[in-house]
């Protein structure tokens, strides 16, 4: 999953409220999905889990777009998917490659040598730079209670350099980080440091990504340690050191795995131009073997591939099932987006829907649903989204398992098939967002810590995995993907007398109180 923020301006969390009871959308049929559940068991999952943590051990470590671990893992479950009888195709794509080869630093040199926590934003140049601190214009200290800052959005929010080194100090907020780094290179910087805003919510260290590569370093800040040197500064000159150090490459060749039905099945599927694509990212950050994030969420949905062909349901479906597995997610949902922009208007039209899994086994886990239909304040997705979301609410409802809505905000391989006005829907176990008390009186797990203690951190191995997430995530992936392609009805209101019943069914629902007082909060991601 990106955990790294794409703009400024994305926030970190929204509440979210736990519904009691789910109503249906629509008219999408019940489908007994009992033998393929216990078919996709969580020794299943682990095997394939386990085969990607083997591939990273012999790779330093790493499963990253770019990298020989990551072409090892499309070798894995090309394989493993030809072996279960689908026709399987590599979709190769050129992406600019970054990693950081060292940890950042980040220190003061004068008047008084401090080192400070820091972290280097995806697409940071390289390079050894010490000079005075110089502060962008316009930051807004201290901050105010809600995000208000737009420093260093605009080209004269910088003054211009001196001509000795100098590294600019700019706050997060208002526009992509990339604006932020290109105005304070064209102002002659030597290094940017960009520090969090400082309302609540958006106070600690965090980085996120350049878009592509930039020429000088760039690296973050905590709000707390900004502020202490921003004072210091105005009583007089300080001089920092930044170091980074990394690599890019502005063409580097990595791969989708697309795996569909043969073409014999093909030909007997009724709707056959009604495809729905399961799809998770296969790459890991550069700093792990990603089993969590997102070996788990390709581990689940391989099973799922290889249980439907032994169970033969691949020969009695509505419509066809596509397996996808998303090469350079965390380099920003470069993939997905490759395959979506690669399609024609023709074979856009025949996606019928797509389902997402990016992280089903998180230690801390929530059992997150995406918000297709928006009801938490967040955005909607296509039509068609509320009735995905409501499949996996009342599957886990049937089940006597809580839920909890997540933001549909485009931060996982979803984002450009919703973009596209596909209807699309997943399941999220949770990543750096804190886990509530609320939460954890629901879910379990300990509140104050994260969803994934290890996200995109080396210790992200298999280890880093809960067992009971994968096997209620994961029955639950099963579910909804034999659901959406064996239901003889479809997504959408269709005039019969049974759509009708669900449209005013959920009409009155959403026209009552809520029947559940609880209240947490929903990553968005």
């Amino acid at each position: 999953m990106v955990r790294k923020l794409l703009t400024g301006v994305l926030g970190t969390a929204v509440a979210a409220t736990l519904v009691a009871t789910a109503v249906p959308a629509s008219a999408v049929d019940e489908v007994n999905t009992t033998q393929l559940r216990n078919a996709v068991t969580v020794n299943g999952i682990l095997k394939h889990a386990r085969a990607l943590q083997v591939i990273a051990n012999r790779n330093e470590g790493t499963r990253a777009s770019g990298l020989p671990g990551y072409e090892a893992s499309v070798d894995y479950v090309t394989k493993t998917l030809r072996r279960a009888g689908y026709s399987v195709k590599r979709q190769p794509f050129t992406f600019s490659f970054f990693r950081s080869l060292e940890d950042p630093t980040l220190s003061q040199v004068s008047p008084t040598a401090t080192d400070y926590e820091t972290d280097i934003y995806d697409y940071s140049g390289g390079g050894d730079v010490t000079g005075v601190v110089v502060q962008a214009t316009n930051n807004v200290i201290p901050a105010t209670p809600e995000p208000s800052s737009t420093a260093g959005c605009e080209p004269g929010d910088f003054d211009a350099a001196p001509a000795e080194p100098a590294i600019a100090l700019v706050q997060r907020g208002g526009c992509d980080f990339a604006v932020k780094a290109d105005n304070a290179i064209a102002a002659g910087y030597d290094a940017l440091i960009i520090f969090n805003e400082g309302n609540p919510g958006r106070t600690e260290l965090t980085v996120g990504t350049l878009g592509d590569p930039k020429s000088i370093p760039v690296v973050g800040l905590s709000y707390e340690d900004a502020l202490a040197l921003i004072e210091q500064s105005e009583a007089g000159p300080v001089t920092l050191r930044v170091t980074t150090s990394v690599e890019t490459d502005p063409n580097r060749t990595t791969w989708n795995v697309i795996a569909d039905l043969p073409a014999k099945q093909l030909k007997k599927i009724k709707n056959k131009d009604e495809v729905v694509v399961v799809g998770a990212h296969l790459d890991s950050v550069a700093a792990g073997p990603g089993i969590n994030d997102n070996g788990s969420g390709s581990a689940g949905i391989l099973a799922i591939a290889e249980q439907m062909s032994k169970l033969k349901l691949t020969k009695k479906l509505a419509r066809p099932v596509r397996f996808a597995f998303w090469g350079a997610e965390e380099s920003g949902l470069l993939g997905a987006e490759h395959y979506v922009d690669s399609l024609s208007d023709n074979q856009r039209s025949k996606l019928y829907a797509n389902l997402n899994f990016d992280m089903i086994g998180s230690p801390n886990y929530v059992r997150f649903v995406y918000d297709g239909d928006g009801s938490d304040g967040g955005p909607a997705g296509p039509p068609g989204s509320d009735v995905i979301e409501t499949i996996f609410t009342d599957y886990f409802e049937s089940k006597g398992l809580a839920s909890e809505p997540t933001d549909f905000d485009g931060r996982s391989d979803y984002g450009p098939f919703i973009a596209a006005g596909i209807p699309a829907g997943g399941l999220f176990s949770g990543a750096e967002g804190v886990k509530t008390e609320e939460q954890a009186a629901v879910y379990g797990g300990t509140a104050g810590e994260w969803y994934d203690p290890c996200y995109h951190q080396a210790c992200d191995d298999i280890t880093n995995l809960s067992v009971k997430s994968l096997n209620e995530l994961g029955d639950a992936a099963a579910h909804a993907t034999l659901t959406l392609t064996k239901s003889r009805s479809g997504l959408y209101p269709d005039g019969s007398r049974k759509a009708k019943a669900a449209a005013a069914a959920k009409a009155q629902a959403l026209s009552a109180p809520a029947t559940s007082a609880y209240t947490g909060h929903a990553l968005t991601h």
